[in-house]
């Protein structure tokens, strides 16, 4: 037995059975499919190729357990983007949706840390890490399903509210959603007591890694992993030794740009983390109704702690946007697309997310490029419009993936259908190349395709614009025809099948063989799960004249971008209504 090999057993010999066999504990999956047939060539070729490739990402983990990776290369499951990309395909897998998240729960870290990514058992993989921070204990595990879980940096905590969503499509198995408790409630500790070195009440970024922004210039000279549970400031660098830091700084690809020569701002005051505690919190408020265990009221004042801290300390009014601090307490002034991340965190106001969707979301100077969502505004000086894995400009697929649940949370979906439209536009003009990132202005990638974030990016946005959406969390089907092409979608789940057919300027929708509503295309419509008509709501750029019928009875209405109206068993009321300022106009206030 060679050395690799005896370390392996060491090491499975000693780990823990709790978490494994917390994992075996898992709700029986309902079989989920999707089927979307549409008049378009090109979104049909698009949606096939989508189909294909999201496919082709899913791996074998262990003997019991496959699950979707990251793709085009990246061969592991990262906490940034996997249980979302896990809750997205549990419209076609809702086994493979828990998967993506029992493997993060079930390797969590004594501390309460969660891993980073896990990665499949091999010898090589095993090797690596081993040479990289065999010194170090902790920063990587191996659990006794084989799977390696790395803890190295953060790289994003997409994960609570996902888990949540896969509890619903997974049957709503109350064990499942105790561990998810245990879980989350201890990543919150972990980060209140070790991220907070300061003890100002707001959280850090120790590394460019903790953020997964790979490369972006706002970093400076910073490690783009930090192993250890304390602050890297220049005092405890200096003190040392180079083995225990040569291999924190990682560099992928040849770069002299003098930004990354800046001196470090770490350990930095962090809108990103401190929405992770955000998100953490808020789901806890959140399963705490579901159980009933009395801790509702606690977690929501928990979570309000955090947001009020991060509009108190990290919002500049003056600015509209949301800004870190450097190790000193000082802004660090570039504008960033991580304040729609909040969004996607839930952790700002309403009123702070249509501020920096006004000013700057559809600034076409900053945000609003030909391709929308470059990682910094692009007349920032930071700005670089770098081709490969780099956060210093070019338009994510992560962050289009994140930008759909960001702007439905406060209620821009008619943005959402301007940025969808326009990412299915690139990947067609692109010959079906689901890259990692774009140039914003032409819209070109020199990425390798099958980046499972830009995949399921393109089927949700088809979902939210000419397609059916399950929003189980709150029972709710979403049915939307954006456009005039004829096309059927259809959602099967837990024996039941929903279908929207859209043919002559109106769209239909069927629960099995009955219909529930018609409607004149341009809108989405909302019902609960058995087909009662619930809201209308303005998805498109435009007002859109409707005329709805449900069970022979006619409502006609007006509905302005944003708005939702309310379908109370007599007439359509106004029931919300979010600004919609598009085209940009300098002049708002």
């Amino acid at each position: 037995m060679n050395t690799i090999k005896l370390t392996l057993l060491i090491v499975l010999l000693f780990v823990p059975l709790a978490a494994l066999h917390a994992a075996d504990k898992s709700p029986s999956p309902n079989k989920a499919v999707v089927t979307f047939r549409t008049a378009d060539a090109k979104l049909q070729r698009l949606f096939e190729a989508a189909e294909t490739q999201a496919a082709a990402n899913l791996k074998p983990y262990s003997p019991t357990m496959t699950i979707l990776v990251e793709g085009a290369g990246y061969s592991a499951a990262y906490i940034e983007t996997q249980p979302m990309g896990g809750a997205m395909y549990a419209k076609r897998n809702v086994e493979i949706a828990l998967n993506n998240q029992r493997i993060f729960m079930a390797h969590q870290r004594e501390d309460g840390r969660l891993p980073q990514r896990v990665n499949a058992f091999d010898e090589k993989s095993w090797a690596n890490s081993m040479r990289d921070d065999g010194w170090l204990p902790g920063a990587i595990t191996v659990g006794q399903d084989g799977v390696l879980a790395n803890f190295k940096t953060f790289s994003g905590h997409c994960f609570p509210q996902e888990a949540l969503d896969v509890y619903y499509w997974a049957g709503r198995d109350r064990a499942f959603l105790e561990q998810l408790y245990a879980v989350l409630e201890k990543h919150d500790q972990y980060l209140w007591k070790v991220r907070d070195s300061n003890r100002d009440g707001c959280l850090e970024a120790w590394s460019i890694g903790d953020t997964g922004e790979d490369h972006a210039t706002k970093f400076g000279d910073s490690y783009h992993y930090w192993s250890f549970d304390f602050p890297p400031t220049p005092e405890r660098i200096a003190s040392m030794p180079e083995a225990a830091l040569k291999r924190q700084k990682v560099t992928w690809q040849p770069d002299s740009s003098a930004d990354r020569k800046l001196e470090s701002p770490m350990p930095a005051e962090s809108m990103d983390v401190m929405s992770y505690s955000y998100a953490n919190r808020s789901t806890l408020a959140a399963i705490s109704k579901i159980l009933g265990n009395g801790r509702e009221a606690h977690w929501i004042e928990q979570a309000a702690k955090v947001s009020a801290k991060i509009k108190d300390y990290l919002w500049i009014p003056e600015k509209k946007a949301c800004f870190d601090r450097d190790r000193n307490g000082k802004i660090i002034e570039i504008l960033v697309h991580n304040n729609l991340r909040c969004m996607y965190f839930g952790s700002f106001d309403q009123d702070m997310a249509d501020q920096f969707v006004r000013h700057h979301l559809l600034n076409p100077k900053e945000f609003w490029t030909p391709l929308p969502l470059p990682s910094i505004a692009a007349n920032d000086p930071k700005f670089r419009n770098v081709p490969g894995n780099d956060w210093s400009g070019q338009s994510q697929g992560l962050t289009f993936q994140r930008a759909i649940r960001a702007l439905e949370n406060y209620g821009h979906y008619a943005e959402l259908s301007l940025i969808g439209t326009k990412l299915l536009e690139t990947i067609q003009q692109e010959k079906l190349v689901f890259g990692q990132q774009y140039d914003p202005f032409t819209g070109a990638t020199k990425n390798r395709t099958g980046y499972g974030p830009t995949i399921l990016s393109a089927l949700e946005y088809i979902s939210r614009m000419q397609g059916v959406h399950l929003n189980l969390i709150n029972d709710q089907v979403w049915w939307s025809a954006l456009d005039g092409t004829d096309f059927t979608y259809t959602q099967r789940w837990s024996e039941r099948e929903w279908t929207l057919t859209g043919t002559k300027g109106r769209f239909t929708a069927s629960l099995g063989d009955k219909e529930v509503f018609s409607c004149t295309r341009g809108v989405r419509v909302v019902t609960d799960l058995a087909g009662n008509v619930r809201e209308v709501v303005g998805i498109a750029p435009e007002p859109q004249s409707v005329v709805l019928q449900i069970a022979g009875v006619r409502h006609e209405l007006t509905v302005k971008p944003n708005q939702v109206w309310h379908l109370d068993g007599t007439k359509p009321v106004l029931l919300r209504a979010v600004p919609f300022d598009y085209p940009y106009q300098e002049n708002i206030r």
